[in-house]
């Protein structure tokens, strides 16, 4: 959870002091002191909620992290993981099966000795299934195949079911089931993702009065809300890059990100947006185009790349002490190209794509999963090409360098990776590293040999190991055959993991959440990345770091709104890249 630090000044002057600050798991704080004069500063911590559900927040409990708080985020979390295995073509049922469910803040009523022969996780998933497909406890007590998936005994006849619903269940419990499992209802029908078992929107949604007011609008958000927690993350967002320029210079180092910023959004290069920048502010107060790209070359390629590594470790302590960011996380390696028309001739960090496709290369590791999706590391890469004098990329190194600097931020479980790193230099660099790993292999014919013999066998899962050797190092891995999802076929995973044949195609599916790195490709190089035709490395550097540093902004803004408030917490962000572009402008330059 967020919070935000008030200082509210009690000499009849307005509260203009607002500061974002982590709170540990405590009653809510009080401090005042004195200032000058008979001046008296209170400051207290609020979350950042509606006006309405901090009332409500508020007389349930005095502190501010409260139980029910962090339940509710683990609902949220619940309905997501489980939405996402749909949308991957899973059974309602496997995916509430699967689903991780969170039980620190459930309570289960019955004591210990209770006879009672059904686990509460396990009745806890079969009432959340029951609540999506909107069956009732007769119809449910019928379909004993349910069972063995959720993990129980038997299906209880109805009456059981009942009590369980009335009495095991307490009011907590009940809403986190419905709070999931209604997530999963909207979500399904919504994004019109094929879920039959799903029941009907209808029968949970009321129509919505739209002359709902700001006192019984809970889940919306306020512009002051979203201007404020915007400003709040840039203060995180932008202190570590320094130009070193003179302290005389004519314009701060902000005002060259406002304008960086503006281009961004209009996805146009420096003099056109730079005109239009002077435009709005004046001439005297906004710097030329020229100007603009001399700045940015002021700005070292190392030295933006720890400037970005300093940005992201700050941006992770805001909300390290959120219940809905976990650790450790699951990570996603992948590399992003920026095309380039221009001569070549001279141009090391080029990269050929193809006999006529030239482009810049950028690797990335992100966050991924039921986490808030950050990039954690950004590495250019160099590549061998006819018109330089490059050696060969050795892509093992590209992963040792995020993944070194990734791990200073946060702990890493598993990294996952396509196929352009299906290498044993790749593996034995991330064994070392001491992570998981989880990357698709390229069919050759010895993958091919194992496949054929799957298929006269009747087998559609097999398991194979193996161990990689490099230089003097080892280790141990496996290599997974599965069914693929994109149709028929076999996909074959590598892993140092050991997995079973029994549990393997379930643990590979873990690697679509790698879908989301390309949606932030989408994102950065669609609505942040601006466009010029410079030959300069710096300027291209800059522009792809500075755009990444306005996606992390942008994702942590609509993290943070949606750890505030107090309803329904939509996967999709609730604030759009558009709008968080233009609140970041003019957050990085207040009015007078």
């Amino acid at each position: 959870m967020l919070y935000v630090e008030l200082a509210i000044i009690d000499n009849n002057g307005d509260n203009s002091n607002i500061r974002i600050s982590s709170s540990p798991r405590s009653p809510c704080r009080l401090a005042v002191s004195k200032s000058a004069g008979s001046a008296t500063e209170q400051t207290f911590l609020r979350p950042l909620l509606s006006n309405q559900s901090y009332r409500e927040l508020m007389a349930e409990s005095l502190d501010p992290l409260s139980d029910r708080t962090c339940r509710m985020t683990d609902a949220y979390n619940t309905g997501i993981e489980i939405t996402e295995q749909l949308r991957e073509g899973d059974s309602l049922l496997l995916s509430v099966a699967d689903n991780s469910i969170q039980t620190e803040y459930l309570n289960d009523s019955y004591p210990e000795w209770h006879p009672t022969p059904h686990s509460f996780l396990g009745m806890v998933r079969l009432l959340i299934y029951r609540e999506a497909t909107g069956e009732s406890y007769r119809a449910l007590a019928r379909y004993q195949e349910l069972a063995e998936p959720l993990n129980l005994e038997h299906i209880p006849d109805e009456s059981v079911l009942s009590r369980t619903w009335r009495e095991r269940f307490d009011d907590g419990v009940r809403e986190f089931v419905q709070v999931a499992a209604h997530f999963v209802i909207k979500q399904s029908h919504d994004r019109e993702f094929s879920a039959p078992a799903v029941r009907s929107k209808s029968e949970i949604v009321d129509e919505v009065d739209l002359s709902t007011d700001d006192e019984t609008a809970g889940c919306e958000f306020s512009d002051k809300q979203t201007y404020r927690t915007t400003r709040l993350t840039r203060d995180h967002g932008f202190d570590e890059f320094d130009s070193g320029r003179a302290a005389n210079t004519t314009y701060e180092d902000t005002q060259f990100f406002e304008l960086q910023t503006f281009m961004g959004r209009v996805n146009c290069g420096t003099p056109q947006e730079a005109a239009r920048f002077q435009y709005r502010h004046g001439s005297d107060s906004s710097p030329h185009g020229d100007t603009h790209l001399r700045t940015i070359k002021q700005f070292a390629p190392r030295e933006l790349i720890d400037g970005f590594d300093a940005v992201a470790d700050r941006l992770l302590s805001v909300i390290e002490s959120e219940a809905s960011f976990r650790r450790p996380v699951t990570a996603a390696i992948d590399i992003t190209t920026v095309p380039y028309y221009g001569d070549v001739e001279g141009m090391a960090m080029v990269n050929g794509l193809s006999h006529k496709e030239r482009a810049f290369k950028f690797a990335t590791l992100s966050i991924v999963g039921l986490n808030v999706p950050l990039i954690l590391a950004v590495e250019p890469v160099r590549e061998s090409s006819a018109w330089d004098g490059n050696p060969p990329n050795q892509m093992h190194r590209v992963v040792r360098r995020l993944v070194r600097r990734a791990k200073q931020h946060v702990p890493i479980e598993t990294v996952l990776c396509d196929r352009e790193f299906d290498s044993i230099r790749v593996f034995q660099t991330l064994s070392n590293l001491g992570v998981n790993y989880l990357i698709p292999k390229r069919i050759t014919s010895t993958e091919k040999e194992v496949i054929e013999t799957m298929e006269s066998d009747g087998e559609d899962v097999a398991v194979e190991s193996a161990s990689v050797h490099v230089e003097s190092r080892e280790h141990s891995m496996q290599f997974l055959y599965v069914p693929s999802t994109k149709g028929n076929g076999t996909a074959v995973f590598a892993t140092n993991l050991r997995v079973g044949p029994e549990e393997a195609q379930s643990f590979c599916r873990r690697y679509s959440r790698r879908w989301q790195i390309e949606n932030e490709y989408k994102s950065i190089k669609g609505d942040f990345l601006a466009k010029t035709s410079s030959k300069d490395y710096r300027v291209r550097l800059f522009y792809f770091v500075f755009a990444v540093l306005l996606y992390n902004v942008w994702r942590l803004t609509d993290f943070l709104l949606k750890a505030g408030v107090d309803g329904e917490m939509d996967y999709a962000p609730v604030l759009t890249a558009g709008e968080s572009v233009e609140l970041i402008a003019s957050a990085l330059i207040p009015p007078d």
